[in-house]
């Protein structure tokens, strides 16, 4: 069994990836950067030639919460790229294989798809747009016997919060960790039947300003 990962290096792809590893998978960790789509174009089609994915997460994913003029141009387009573009992308890329093994796409999405929060409009809009193509992607491919499924997860403790001025509270019920969230795509991939949708949160919630 075949898959690829995005954002595998760190926080919930790299669990992901682990996990899936552990569980005799072969991860595929695609060298293009998401952002450069006929880089990716290029590489995914090569890799396609010679083998079939099983697999498909796409759980790279950047963020900002600020106020929306104060957000530069080229992050507007980082954001649109990576969060929802290079998914669609590679979607398009990997549909006819996953056709033919009958296999399943994973978004990882955001809690922050299901509400409308502060300084969240321009994360809520590509994460929202990836919640829907996952929704209405299923609705597609349901006689293809191709599974859909994307993956909420509120406050995850990761390298996500670096650059943001707040980040979880460490209290243990008021965050997830890495690991849920790869615990949880597993569940996913081996529920007989299909799960579409999937939000995890934490009991409590805690932030804390840095």
């Amino acid at each position: 069994m075949q898959a690829i990962v995005t954002g595998y290096s760190s926080g919930i792809g790299k669990a992901i990836a682990s996990l899936l590893e552990e569980n005799s998978y072969k991860v595929i960790r695609l060298k293009s950067r998401l952002n450069d789509k006929k880089a990716l174009e290029k590489e995914v089609k090569e890799l396609l030639k010679s083998q079939e994915v099983n697999l498909l997460i796409n759980c790279a994913g950047v963020g900002v919460f600020k106020p929306h003029e104060e957000i530069s141009l080229d992050k507007i387009q980082e954001l649109i790229d990576v969060n929802l573009t290079a998914p669609i992308v590679l979607t398009n890329l990997c549909l006819r294989s996953l056709k033919k093994t009958k296999g399943h796409i994973i978004n990882i999405s955001s809690i922050e798809a299901t509400r409308h929060s502060k300084f969240s409009a321009l994360y809520t809009a590509t994460k929202a747009g990836l919640r829907n193509f996952s929704l209405a992607l299923f609705e597609e491919l349901r006689r293809c016997d191709v599974k859909v499924t994307n993956i909420n997860p509120d406050l995850t403790k990761t390298n996500f919060f670096e650059e943001f001025n707040f980040e979880p509270s460490d209290s243990k019920n008021a965050h997830l960790i890495p690991e849920n969230i790869a615990k949880a795509v597993w569940e996913v991939i081996n529920f007989d039947g299909v799960i579409t949708e999937l939000t995890v949160r934490p009991q409590r919630l805690e932030i804390k300003k840095k």
